[in-house]
């Protein structure tokens, strides 16, 4: 094991750096797009309830595999949709953290709507007393404390954001399950470098695991 990773030290963590970027940029990106869809999913207005909860039902059941080969080969390949750079590692790169974001912001949505149903219907009732529209009571009053309700779900979303960040390597971005099966065509040890990727992985996830556990029991006190 620790000769493979000698030889490929820089290649391993190239790969898991690429990783790191695809699971940051796409968790903001799936932040932004789920808080969005659950506002939408419990606005008074029925056709916007109505395209919130069309958006879950769809990306949540599309496999995220066939979510990134259509923006690669449909959108990419076929109608052109370059994301502003003309390197083909880049694009798919691009179209990746896209793919990445709409899909698991249909989960990010599902767990906030459920903390947004946690909090007091008398909470909303004050705020629209003040004279708050649906846009401030939501902003204002009830996302804060929906986002304290789920913490810890939230955190199991990011968790499995890094590991689906591997089904990126079906476009060719040279992430960390990319670099494994590169590994495993050129070297007879399948169960060492299987060992050596598990690792990462879970180096990588399990201090994310116990740091979103730990806001979650701090904010659990604090309410």
């Amino acid at each position: 094991m620790f000769d493979l990773i000698s030889r490929y030290d820089n290649q391993i963590l190239d790969a898991f750096w690429v990783t790191i970027k695809l699971t940051f940029f796409s968790a903001i990106g799936a932040l932004v797009i789920g808080t969005v869809v659950a506002g939408m999913r419990v606005s008074p207005i029925p056709v916007a309830r109505w395209i919130g909860a069309a958006y879950v039902a769809i990306f949540r059941n599309t496999p995220l595999t066939l979510i990134l080969v259509f923006t690669s080969l449909g959108l990419y390949s076929t109608l052109g949709w370059t994301l502003g750079s003309d390197e083909i590692k880049v694009i798919n790169y691009r179209w990746a953290i896209i793919g990445l974001s709409v899909y698991t912001a249909a989960f990010v949505c599902e767990s906030l709507r459920s903390g947004i149903n946690t909090v007091a219907l008398g909470q909303s009732e004050a705020g629209r007393s003040l004279g708050f529209g649906f846009a401030q009571n939501l902003r204002l009053i009830v996302l804060p404390q929906a986002f304290r309700a789920v913490i810890a779900p939230l955190g199991s979303v990011l968790i499995a954001l890094t590991k689906n960040s591997t089904v990126a390597s079906v476009i060719g971005v040279a992430e960390a399950a990319y670099l494994m099966g590169a590994m495993i065509e050129n070297e007879a040890a399948i169960l060492t470098i299987g060992a050596i990727f598990a690792l990462g992985f879970v180096v990588l996830t399990l201090p994310t695991g116990l740091f979103f556990g730990w806001l979650a029991k701090r904010y659990e006190v604090a309410r």
